[in-house]
């Protein structure tokens, strides 16, 4: 299903990736290409490896064996200025936020920007407001601390501090898990405007399947420590792959999630009577 797309056109190439924890075999080959200004998604059942190739992206872990090139710098034997050169060139989203709880909202977004430019700490302070915009967070917002955010508020404060660097290239690790339907469908259009407007490659982990119906242009199936297949939605639901129809059999989307909990409160609401 995966066209091979122009040298110029691949930010992610990933090439016989072979991953292992003594015995333990989590990749065993895995082949994939991301193009630019794509969003971009992989999936797959629990243990097939999503998270670790994630990390494996992101510069958090080295594969065993074959190679890794992003943005079109090979990872293999990257010296730490080449790295920190590179990390400033992505913006990750973590699933469980990764701020830093004694700081406020304000001075998370502006952490990147104190770290790695010269700016002036109001000009960082005005970047990091608008920032906070950009991801749909309210201005007073930027006083409070990780802790008084709901779920909602928290994924997009950390996705607000992802994009301050302005990145060519943007990591989100699960971006609507935990958060209700209606809140995480405000995720899908904030990540198609993020891609529209800004021209970024996004690259995601998640489960979630209305998110993949509405925002994914390709998907990666991983399972048996490959990549099963990449493709559209619609393409990868024609499958017959006994490794990829669990993915799209049975109430696994959000709006039929949505409807099970309706069901659950309306039988709560109005109990069983003996005639």
């Amino acid at each position: 299903m995966q066209a091979a797309p122009h040298a110029s056109d691949a930010v992610i190439e990933m090439d016989k990736v072979v991953t292992r924890f003594g015995e333990h075999v989590v990749h065993n080959g895995v082949d994939l290409v991301v193009r630019r200004a794509e969003i971009f998604a992989v999936i797959g059942g629990s243990g097939s490896g999503k998270s670790t190739l994630l990390r494996e992206m992101i510069l958090l872990q080295k594969p065993t064996q074959g190679t890794v090139r992003i943005l079109g710098v090979p990872l293999e034997g990257i010296d730490d200025a080449a790295a920190l050169a590179l990390r400033q060139r992505w913006g990750v989203m973590f699933q469980h936020g990764g701020l830093f709880g004694s700081l406020t909202v304000l001075e998370n977004i502006g952490l990147p920007l104190r770290e790695h430019t010269d700016l002036g700490s109001a000009l960082i302070d005005e970047i990091a407001r608008w920032k906070l915009s950009t991801a749909g967070l309210k201005p007073e917002v930027a006083d409070q601390y990780p802790s008084e955010l709901s779920g909602g508020m928290m994924k997009r404060a950390s996705l607000a501090r992802a994009l301050a660097l302005d990145p060519e290239l943007l990591f989100l690790d699960e971006p609507t898990a935990g958060l209700d339907p209606t809140i995480a469908a405000g995720v899908d259009d904030l990540v198609r405007t993020l891609r529209d407007l800004y021209g970024l490659t996004i690259v995601m982990i998640t489960h979630d399947l209305d998110l993949l119906w509405q925002v994914a242009d390709r998907v990666a199936v991983l399972g048996d420590g490959t990549v099963q297949a990449v493709g559209s939605m619609q393409e990868l639901a024609n499958t017959d792959n006994p490794l990829i129809k669990p993915f799209f059999d049975g109430p696994r989307g959000r709006g039929a999630q949505q409807q099970a909990q309706q069901s659950k409160d309306s039988n709560q609401e109005t109990p069983w009577k003996p005639k």
